[in-house]
């Protein structure tokens, strides 16, 4: 048994790809940053209003 092989592909598409990955990337990046400064802010403002700290009953 032979490998065959697939169509080849043309150089610009491993760019485009790339151009594509990085993008979605940075775009996701930028989401999971502004989601953490907001949980930080969030911790912040609680702490803030309860500076004891104190725990909630369930």
């Amino acid at each position: 048994m032979t490998k065959q092989n697939g169509p080849k592909q043309t150089g610009k598409t491993p760019s485009a790809r790339d151009a594509r990955l990085k993008a979605a990337l940075k775009a996701n990046m930028a989401r999971r940053k502004a989601q953490a400064r907001a949980r930080a802010a969030d911790v912040a403002q609680d702490t803030r209003n309860d500076p004891q700290g104190s725990e909630k009953d369930s």
